[in-house]
Parts: structure tokens; C-alpha cells; sequence
């Protein structure tokens, strides 16, 4: 199977709501996932409100893509 990512990034009001996690939770998480260059952080304003947006890197997207197809190869074995 083929792993798709349908957005280029997403900001954090998006993945807050989408995973059902505290503004801190998705805080830590996205910074593990920046040290580990899964992810970018950026960060601007949109007029005078802050936006912060994650963007996958090969390498996230590449360890995301193995991840998936350790978890069929597990689904395929039961």
C-alpha cells in the first residue's frame, strides 16, 4: 500500500481539533517530532494572531511510511 499525504502542513488549531489533545500536549509532541527532523515548526502572524504550521519533512514522511507498513505487515500476519 502506498502512504499519501493529502496537506503540505497543517496549523495547530487543526491538529488540536483533529487528535482531540491539550495545547500542550500537541506542544511536546511537535516538539519531539522537530528534534527528531520528522517535522518544521513555522510560525507567523496572520494580521495580529499568531499561526503556527507543521509541515513534514522527507524524513517524517519517510519514517511515517514505514511505520504504516510495519503496522500491515502486523494486520497481514493474524
Amino acid at each position: 500500500m502506498s502512504v499519501l499525504v493529502v496537506n503540505e502542513y497543517a496549523d495547530f488549531t487543526t491538529l488540536k481539533e483533529l487528535l482531540g489533545v491539550t495545547d500542550g500536549n500537541l506542544a511536546s509532541h511537535a516538539k519531539a517530532l522537530e528534534s527528531e527532523n520528522y517535522i518544521t515548526i513555522e510560525k507567523q502572524f496572520i494580521g495580529k494572531k499568531p499561526n503556527t504550521r507543521y509541515i513534514a519533512t522527507k524524513e517524517g514522511r519517510k519514517a511515517f511510511k514505514d511505520h504504516i507498513d510495519a503496522l500491515e505487515k502486523l494486520i497481514q500476519k493474524k
